[in-house]
């Protein structure tokens, strides 16, 4: 090829263009690397504000994770994955709780055990009774032993009433189950617990000056206490209070 020859192919390679869409392609990856060399720099700058920031995202993570979890947890039953997740819940909020307001609190969670041992029952998962029932007895100890307090403690006839209405609601609730063919047992602790709550308020009304008529709602209330009907007897004797 002689020289004149090679001048005019050069000529010719000189006079091509590229395509318009190739140039665009190639323009916009090389600005696009560009781009994302510029925000891993920016990026970049997080790892170090990491280490301060793990303690606040752990907590943070923990409590979603508590609030998530207890939501599910509530519907929980005696036997479920989630139930000691539930009463770890119960507990903590037990802990704000003052002592005049435990007696009330705890035999609600009694009625509660009742409750969940009514959907195991009417819904046959027999697998459950038994944790149920032991859950039941369980929660009816610690409501002995807050009523206890409250039977040695100064007088206070909200207390009295509250537990008035809570145990009237067990008393129906253990007439439900059994009605289902279920025994859940005698409660002794809790028995005798309300036994000396009532034995104190009826020394305490035996003080008071009492019409004719209060006479007679007190000894109707002595018999259900003779009788060991506990719950009768507060009932009457919160009445004659309130008169």
């Amino acid at each position: 090829m002689t020289e004149a020859e090679l001048i005019k192919k050069i000529q010719i390679l000189n006079q091509i263009e590229p395509r318009k869409d190739w140039v665009d392609f190639t323009k916009k990856r090389i600005l696009g690397v560009k781009e994302e060399r510029r925000w891993d720099a920016i990026f970049s700058v997080f790892p170090r504000l990491f280490p301060a920031l793990k303690p606040a995202f752990a907590i943070m993570g923990i409590a979603l994770i508590f609030v998530v979890t207890s939501g599910f947890a509530q519907n929980a039953l005696p036997g479920d994955f989630l139930y000691s997740f539930k009463k770890l819940t119960e507990k903590s909020h037990a802990i704000f709780l003052s002592e005049n307001e435990k007696p009330k609190a705890q035999l609600e969670l009694t009625n509660k055990r009742l409750e969940e041992l009514a959907k195991i029952a009417q819904t046959n998962q027999t697998q459950k009774l038994a944790p149920a029932i032991n859950e039941f007895q369980a929660s009816t100890v610690e409501a002995a032993k807050n009523l206890a307090k409250v039977a040695k403690s100064e007088k206070n006839s909200k207390i009295v009433k509250e537990v008035v209405i809570q145990t009237q609601k067990l008393e129906e609730q253990k007439k439900n189950i059994e009605a289902l063919g279920i025994v859940v047992g005698e409660s002794e602790e809790l028995n005798s617990a309300l036994k000396e709550l009532v034995e104190r308020e009826i020394k305490d009304t035996e003080n008071k000056s009492l019409s004719e008529e209060q006479e007679k709602v007190l000894e109707s209330a002595k018999s259900d206490f003779e009788s060991e009907k506990y719950s009768e007897a507060l009932t009457k004797i919160i009445t004659l209070s309130q008169q």
